[in-house]
């Protein structure tokens, strides 16, 4: 009897473990209630519906990349759509493809890249799911579709009070600028018909110059000529030549096509070791970071003329970024400022950060559009967004060290007219939200209005609202 009492006992206590959830940032570790893996989309609108009736909390996730909590909550359900990961219909004729929002880039690209087809817009990396891309409205490298938002022919949308509808600019367009950037606050994304491009062969094309000779080199030699496709650069964090020295890297439309087939094969991630160990050597010390720019420059630069395709443009490599260290983590910020204020930006930045000890390990520039569709826009002009890598350690009182940093990087875009990204942890302050996200509180107001018993919640609206 006395065993019997001790397993009940045991049993008990087993089930009561609260279940931890967290993201990329690993900064958010928060207790929920569960995780339920998606399966249909009929399970999915009965939990919406028994959440509603039973003052239930739901969140949504994907890959969880993000890493502001944005994909859970206390005490909430987090429904994990990555099993939801169905292609659905693919017309190449029409270049179009529907699929499940669980489906990631890379499984849309395996599809598509024999018809010689390619995606729009998505991420440097491939690993990302449909449904999350949508929620956090992403960009990429290519510089003529803008952000995913254009690539969007319509989508379903599991609504919080548990009905399905579609989204598209003519059927129920009042949802799709708060659905797409919505970061799953108004519901679960079923599925999306995306509108697909040529696969084409590009001829890479890379340049070393100053910081100050960017914006006139963008604005003449990239942006006025149409074959340059797709473009990034990387500003140098090394101490001997910080926020000095840049390279660039075009993607310039090749003269013989013929050559696609050659080319066309999918890329995979090849050979980690080495930029895993440069890239670590310059976590801890100057000499690493001097290092590390300099043969990721001169490797970089000795790229150009090499072919590549679109497809594989959009796959680069991410596992030697993975990043495990106990008491340590890699977050990532970005910063938007528009195009003829970068000059006077990086130098602001520049002597934000030479006063403060910041551990900052890369800074990619990219070039987004304007395009102020969603509800909460980042680029109210034409932008050119700074993605920095960030080490910092777990504790709080580092995290308060980085918040401070952060904050005044922010205030400086703030001031030129910038913003910046909302995926990330939530350094801002509400009151840095407000300026860079002016919808923001209509955003929420409407939220509440189609979500009056608060279905569908996350850390970052819990932050915020």
């Amino acid at each position: 009897m006395i065993y019997g009492l001790f397993f009940i006992l045991s049993v008990t206590i087993f089930q009561r473990q609260p279940i931890f959830a967290e993201d990329a940032g690993k900064l958010l570790p928060t207790a929920i209630k569960e995780i339920r893996p998606a399966s249909t989309a009929v399970s999915l609108e009965k939990w919406v519906k028994s959440a509603n009736e039973h003052h239930g909390k739901l969140s949504v996730a994907g890959m969880q990349h993000s890493q502001g909590g944005h994909t859970y909550y206390p005490g909430a359900t987090m429904i994990d759509m990555k099993s939801y990961n169905r292609i659905l219909d693919y017309k190449p004729d029409e270049r179009l493809i529907t699929v499940q929002s669980g489906v990631t880039w890379e499984q849309i690209q395996r599809k598509i890249n024999p018809d010689g087809l390619a995606l729009r817009v998505t991420q440097s990396q491939a690993i990302f799911t449909v449904g999350g891309s949508l929620s956090a409205n992403i960009h990429g490298r290519d510089i003529r579709f803008g952000s995913i938002y254009n690539t969007v022919q319509s989508l379903r949308l599991l609504t919080p009070t548990g009905q399905i509808i579609v989204v598209s600019r003519t059927k129920n367009p009042e949802w799709l600028p708060n659905v797409i950037g919505g970061y799953s606050l108004y519901g679960i994304i079923l599925d999306v018909t995306l509108k697909l491009t040529s696969d084409e062969l590009y001829q890479i094309e890379t340049k070393e110059m100053s910081a100050e000779k960017y914006p006139a080199y963008f604005a003449e030699q990239v942006l006025r000529d149409d074959a340059v496709r797709m473009h990034m650069a990387r500003i140098s964090v090394a101490p001997d030549t910080f926020f000095n020295e840049m390279y660039v890297i075009n993607y310039r439309l090749a003269e013989n096509q013929l050559l696609l087939d050659k080319h066309r094969e999918l890329h995979h991630e090849r050979i980690i070791a080495l930029p895993k160990a440069l890239l670590g050597f310059s976590r801890y010390s100057e000499k690493g970071k001097e290092l590390f720019w300099q043969i990721q420059k001169d490797y970089m630069l000795n790229k150009g003329g090499d072919y590549i395709t679109r497809n594989n443009v959009m796959r680069s490599e991410s596992e030697f970024m993975e990043y495990e260290q106990a008491g340590r983590t890699e977050v990532l910020s970005e910063l938007f400022i528009p195009v003829s204020k970068f000059t006077v930006f990086v130098r602001d930045l520049k002597a934000i950060l030479r006063k403060e000890q910041f551990n900052l390990l890369n800074i990619t520039i990219r070039y987004v559009e304007k395009d102020e569709q969603a509800t909460l826009s980042y680029a109210k002009e034409d932008m050119f967004a700074l993605v920095l890598l960030i080490n910092q350690g777990t504790g709080q009182h580092e995290i308060m060290e980085t918040r401070e940093v952060v904050q005044k990087m922010i205030d400086a875009a703030l001031v030129h007219g910038g913003s910046y990204y909302l995926p990330y942890y939530p350094y801002a302050s509400k009151e840095q939200l407000r300026k860079a996200y002016p919808n923001i509180d209509e955003f929420f107001k409407q939220k509440q209005t189609i979500d009056p018993n608060e279905v569908f919640v996350n850390l970052f609206y819990k932050e915020y609202k």
